[in-house]
């Protein structure tokens, strides 16, 4: 009798939004649910997702993730007219929804993507609440980087 190991979904993160936490403060963090189909879940497996410009808008009281591109795959979307940067519903509850509705209506709040990652075998997209760093904040971010890395460097050489 031969065992057959069952092939896992995925694991981890799918992709990051680097940028994101480099032009703005995070505030606070949501997990979201994602309405896909079938050749985004097999392009997302791939890891053919990228997350630089994303954001999240909120239109008739339901979430909306944009910006995202999935480029699809050659062998998986044959009969179907894929479309990498069509917007992609976001699933959140109402205590969430109403939270970042009501956050993102002041002046200087935004909503944006993270991350996108695994989460069994379902595909979570985490979305954060955040605020614009100005041009000082990025060079304090900047400076407090280089000072941990050096830092990390000197304590690595003296012992």
């Amino acid at each position: 009798m031969s065992k057959v190991k069952k092939k896992s979904s995925g694991t981890g993160t799918i992709a990051l939004n680097k940028r994101a936490k480099f032009d703005y403060f995070v505030d606070q963090k949501f997990e979201a649910g994602l309405v896909l189909s079938g050749w985004e879940v097999k392009s997302l497996r791939e890891g053919k997702a990228q997350l630089v410009d994303a954001f999240v808008i909120i239109h008739q009281n339901e979430a909306w993730l944009v910006g995202a591109r999935i480029t699809p795959l050659l062998s998986a979307s044959t009969h179907v007219v894929c479309e990498p940067m069509r917007q992609r519903k976001l699933l959140l509850n109402r205590k969430e929804l109403d939270k970042i509705i009501q956050v993102t209506e002041q002046k200087g709040k935004t909503c944006a993507a993270m991350a996108l990652y695994w989460k069994g075998n379902k595909i979570k997209c985490e979305v954060a609440l955040v605020t614009g760093k100005k041009d000082h904040d990025k060079r304090d971010t900047e400076r407090d980087r280089d000072w941990s890395r050096d830092k990390e460097r000197l304590m690595k050489h003296n012992t």
